[in-house]
């Protein structure tokens, strides 16, 4: 048998190499990041990365990053689907002067983010902040001491989607942000066609300068949802906070259930602007400079068993009533 030629080995060799560092540079479904890793490391289980900006560019898209033992892994920008969990001690993302974490991904994408502690240091943008559509998911996370003054910032959660969005916030505590006009979490479509609706579960929005605010007053979107077992306590300007322009098609809805709302500057519940309503069921509202405050066309709507009382002026009367099914 004839001997292969110099040519056919050298390509031979050639093809192996090239194959070979194809194979090393294929991203993973799952990914590992450690406070003792490196950013050099593939970001494997045994060779984690040190931060969560090395690991996303190493995990395929609707894949995971997890975290091996508590560490500070730092901001991160978010263009595709994907999961950072981290359940094992603290995963620290502090930053100065920026966002936390931003999410910009499309409309077929979905984002969690589960059991993060990010913090702001005080001079930080926004703790997350979203700018694309798709889904995001906020579990198990601690948000705090967004201060910056800068325009749109200041926010724990700053959710401003450009197209159609689902927000699930749960299990969350989201305090200290915002020294002159920032919100805890702050919901704020850029475009009319942004319909968006969102979860707010068993979350704490606590001493911000506002707790929970849903703006349409300039992109006049469709969005809808629902506030259950939060509390939203101590807020320098305001609670919960829904208002829209002044002629709108599209409705603005808030579901409020069985929440504590106390102790806020300002109004503790506020509705305004056309096809704004903010529907309020068993839930507790006292301490508050103004109770409930619907102003025209915005209004309010109660289940008739809440406990609206205490506040220094409980409110322009309820706008509506909605008999208990």
């Amino acid at each position: 048998m004839r001997a292969p030629s110099i040519t056919a080995l050298l390509l031979t060799i050639v093809v192996g190499l090239f194959t070979q560092c194809g194979a090393a540079q294929a991203q993973a479904s799952r990914t590992w990041v450690s406070g003792v890793g490196d950013d050099a490391n593939p970001c494997s289980r045994t060779a984690p990365c040190k931060t969560f900006a090395g690991a996303i560019s190493k995990t395929q898209a609707f894949g995971e990053i997890n975290c091996l033992d508590p560490g500070g892994f730092g901001g991160v920008t978010i263009t595709k689907s994907i999961a950072i969990i981290c359940q094992s001690g603290v995963a620290g993302v502090l930053v100065s002067g920026t966002n936390g974490i931003t999410v910009n991904v499309a409309a077929t994408d979905i984002v969690t983010l589960r059991g993060l502690e990010i913090d702001g240091l005080t001079t930080g943008l926004n703790g997350i902040s979203f700018v694309g559509a798709g889904v995001l998911h906020v579990e198990n996370c601690d948000i705090r001491e967004f201060n910056s003054n800068a325009l749109g910032s200041g926010n724990g959660i700053n959710f401003a989607p450009t197209g159609v969005s689902e927000l699930y916030v749960s299990d969350t505590q989201i305090n200290d942000n915002g020294t002159q006009n920032g919100i805890g979490l702050l919901i704020r479509p850029t475009s009319s066609s942004a319909t968006t609706t969102f979860v707010v579960s068993n979350v704490e929005l606590n001493n911000d300068q506002t707790g929970f605010h849903l703006d349409g007053s300039a992109a006049a979107p469709q969005v809808s949802g629902t506030i259950v077992n939060t509390v939203v306590a101590g807020n320098k300007l305001g609670g919960v906070i829904a208002n829209g322009p002044a002629s709108s098609t599209n409705n603005m809805i808030v579901m409020l259930n069985r929440d504590v709302i106390v102790n806020n500057g300002t109004n503790g519940i506020l509705a305004s602007g056309q096809n704004t309503t903010i529907f309020v069921g068993s839930s507790v509202v006292t301490g508050n400079t103004n109770g409930v405050v619907a102003n025209s066309p915005g209004i309010v709507s109660t289940y008739v068993n809440n406990q609206i009382d205490g506040n220094s002026n409980n409110g322009t009367p309820i706008s509506s009533t909605v008999p208990l099914h």
